[in-house]
């Protein structure tokens, strides 16, 4: 099996195959610069990667899967203590490209484009780890994730077959290198299918043009306040969502804008993409889609018991099939292969099969007057209000029911009474926010993961 076959010569050389911060490699070009990292880091135990978005970023992280290395992409926010954390757990040895806090004690090795080098390379086991990513760390700190180049392989080739992706597309994709949905899914996936890569800055005010646009609901609530940008989108095949739950109102915005109804995906790190609906399939609104060809899912209640297909009933989704992830590197050894993996998500399924993800177990339900509100629905009518560009719901303590629904909210010229309003209007009372936080931004953790276990604390 080979993983990236336009690492091996395969398809037309373009002298555009790759393109990141204004930088831009050829086909050509981009295979000698990959060979040469791949020579000098053959037989590391790991290899390191800081995630900032540049072309030696790319050159090192392509480089590391070539030769076979383990990649451990470093998140740029990340602080020192995480650093050395991730450093410690996966037992990398070299890092790649410029010294960062924390990396100081690993041998470093700059990533210089114009080093080539023709070496051949032999094609790892499918089995191997290819690269090994850490958990959001939205409820707790992240995990690492061991990700063999087997499931890469067959979750982008499902993904391809979904999307209708082939080499004549061009991807241009703001998600970060350090997640597995920019990493894998946008990255490998290029390299894979032999399609045009583009990395978009996350400060840019318009996109380069392109035929499958991906990036995160954030992003996507960004593009859709920009008219101009959204509706110059209406010339690209197909745009993905995914990494979380993208609001109705950000997807309808955008259908408005570009013609295009947005595809949503939804995987964890664990699972890598598990579901999606196709290129040609209708769209439910709210709903990720249903699973790929393979891939098997359960929502489950409380008592372990499987909840009705009515598009109602909550539940935590399970996943398995052939994109499931090795095991966590804190355990040593191979766990995933062949088991159920239980995400931490509830989510609902419809009698077609379509899931909706509702949110957290644990950090997006509040648990009200003995009912359960979750926080993902007062969310999404939340950002359905044109004033409001980011939210955040969780429980707080509350003397005489328990915990009450509280709204933290980036927004500008409204009041808490006009959102607790407009949140009125469509949901029952129980879900209206009892208190509503404006503030400048929501904390996140270093992947970019809202952190409502401090909003939780701060009350």
């Amino acid at each position: 099996m080979t993983l990236l076959p336009a690492l091996r010569g395969a398809g037309a050389d373009r002298t555009d195959a790759v393109r990141v911060a204004g930088g831009t490699l050829s086909s050509e070009a981009l295979v000698g610069c990959v060979t040469a990292v791949a020579d000098r880091i053959s037989g590391a135990v790991a290899v390191a990667v800081d995630g900032t978005p540049t072309l030696e970023t790319v050159v090192g992280m392509l480089g590391a899967v070539h030769a076979g290395v383990p990649l451990v992409p470093l998140p740029p926010d990340a602080d020192e203590g995480e650093r050395l954390r991730i450093l410690r757990q996966t037992g990398a040895t070299v890092l790649l490209g410029r010294n960062m806090p924390g990396t100081h004690r690993l041998p470093t090795i700059p990533v210089d484009l114009r080093q080539r080098s023709s070496t051949h390379h032999p094609e790892p086991a499918p089995g191997t780890d290819a690269v090994i990513l850490y958990t959001g760390g939205a409820g707790g700190p992240p995990r690492g994730v061991r990700i063999s180049r087997r499931a890469i392989a067959a979750d982008l080739d499902l993904l391809a077959e979904a999307w209708r992706w082939s080499r004549e597309d061009v991807v241009v994709q703001g998600a970060p290198l350090f997640r597995a949905y920019g990493l894998v899914v946008g990255l490998l996936g290029a390299l894979r299918v032999g399609s045009r890569f583009v990395h978009l800055d996350r400060n840019a005010a318009v996109g380069p043009i392109g035929t499958m646009y991906l990036a995160l609901p954030a992003q996507w609530a960004k593009i859709a306040s920009n008219g101009p940008w959204a509706r110059s989108l209406s010339a690209a095949r197909v745009l993905i969502s995914a990494d979380a739950p993208l609001a109705t109102a950000v997807a309808e915005r955008l259908r408005l804008l570009t013609s295009h109804s947005p595809i949503q995906a939804y995987g964890t790190t664990e699972t890598l993409v598990a579901l999606t609906r196709g290129a040609d399939d209708p769209t439910v609104a709210g709903a990720v889609g249903t699973p790929l060809p393979g891939v098997q899912t359960r929502v489950l209640d409380g008592e372990a018991r499987p909840v009705p297909a009515d598009g109602e009933s909550v539940g935590e989704l399970s996943v398995c099939g052939p994109t499931l992830f090795s095991g966590y590197v804190e355990d040593g050894q191979s766990t995933a292969a062949g088991r159920w993996h239980a995400t931490g998500d509830l989510a609902t399924v419809a009698a077609d099969g379509s899931h909706r993800i509702i949110g957290r177990r644990g950090l997006d339900v509040v648990h009200s007057q003995g009912r359960r509100v979750h926080a993902g629905r007062v969310e999404e009518v939340l950002l359905s209000h044109p004033g409001v560009r980011e939210a955040a719901v969780v429980g707080t303590p509350h003397h005489a029911l328990g915990e009450q629904v509280t709204a933290y909210v980036v927004a500008e010229g409204l009041t808490a009474q006009m959102l607790i309003d407009h949140v009125g209007r469509y949901l029952s009372a129980c879900h209206r926010p009892r208190r509503v936080h404006f503030v400048d931004e929501l904390p996140r953790s270093a992947l970019g993961r809202i952190r409502k276990s401090l909003l939780i604390a701060a009350g």
